[in-house]
């Protein structure tokens, strides 16, 4: 079973949070800069040409080697699309963590991104999380600039609920075109919500009932990070293991079998399965494990309905309600 890449490239994201190094410090060598263009080369072999980052990532560095790359690799720029987010401050000795997007936060970190990534735009800025001191009329200020300076070509959020997406869309000229959200076969807040109204079992999960209805009716395209699950259930051992993780990753390695694909894909398939259309944040940075994803796609097309449910309650460790 093999995916286009035509098809690959509209739904598989690859994002770069897993490059550049350790979180501490701002030097990087050489090796750093050859795992970039490994992965990069790796997720452009399976059809991948979204590559999402954000400020933070690696206190700077993942933007920094990719852009390395990018300078190095001749008319690579024009391949893929860049996305980066803004939003977060990590915390400094004497100055905790924040959110911040105001108007001149989102300026001077976007500014910091383009140079890092050694590029005159971005196709997408996203905003990275809600900050309670937002004002959508800055935040709409601050966009607008960016765009008319041909910085920023389109607007997305990320960690938003859908009454929080509506309250800065109101303001902003330009449509919320992405939401960023943690979505998974094991993450699964984003699907239970959907089930479990009435239910006690509801209060077990914190993702704001609505969102996905939000997104899809509003044509805002939903984009999961964390959609491999950290491998929990395709090769890296959790801690603790539950039956219910157990279970899983037999009945993936099951279905993999036989479709004559890897779990990975299988597992990728179960979340683009899904109408809303879900497009998969691809975390990883090794090769071996980018490419085992490649025919994601064409199982999310081929899995049924019963295959997809079969999954969804293994996962849960429990019937439906």
């Amino acid at each position: 079973m093999t995916a286009t890449t035509e098809t690959a490239n509209s739904r598989l994201i690859y994002g770069c949070m897993g490059l550049g190094g350790p979180w501490e410090g701002n030097e990087y060598g050489s090796a750093y800069v050859d795992q970039a263009a490994e992965a990069i080369d790796a997720a452009m072999g399976i059809g991948i040409t979204l590559f999402d980052h954000a400020d933070i990532y690696r206190s700077g560095k993942s933007e920094a080697v990719f852009g390395d790359v990018l300078a190095r690799t001749r008319g690579l720029r024009e391949k893929i699309q860049l996305q980066t987010k803004c939003g977060i401050r990590l915390s400094q000795p004497g100055v905790p963590g924040q959110y911040d997007l105001s108007k001149g936060a989102i300026l001077e970190r976007v500014n910091g991104s383009l140079q890092r990534l050694r590029t005159d735009y971005v196709d997408v800025l996203l905003l990275h999380r809600p900050d309670p001191l937002l004002d959508p009329a800055e935040v709409a200020s601050a966009v607008g600039q960016l765009m008319a300076e041909g910085k920023v070509r389109q607007l997305g959020v990320s960690n938003m609920s859908g009454a929080q997406i509506a309250f800065l869309q109101d303001k902003l000229e330009t449509p919320i075109i992405a939401n960023q959200l943690e979505m998974s076969l094991h993450r699964r807040a984003w699907l239970e919500s959907t089930v479990l109204v009435n239910y006690d079992d509801a209060l077990g999960y914190s993702f704001p009932h609505g969102a996905l209805e939000h997104c899809v009716s509003h044509g805002i395209e939903l984009q999961a990070y964390g959609s491999l699950a950290q491998g929990r259930y395709t090769g890296s051992t959790p801690d603790a293991p539950t039956a219910a993780d157990t279970a899983t990753a037999a009945l993936l390695a099951e279905l993999a079998e036989e479709k004559g694909v890897t779990p990975e894909a299988v597992l990728l398939g179960w979340l683009m399965k899904h109408p809303a259309r879900i497009s998969p944040v691809l975390g990883s940075s090794n090769p071996t494990r980018i490419a085992a994803c490649a025919d994601a796609v064409a199982v999310a097309a081929a899995m049924t309905r019963t295959e997809w449910y079969q999954l969804w309650v293994a996962a849960r460790g429990s019937k439906l309600p």
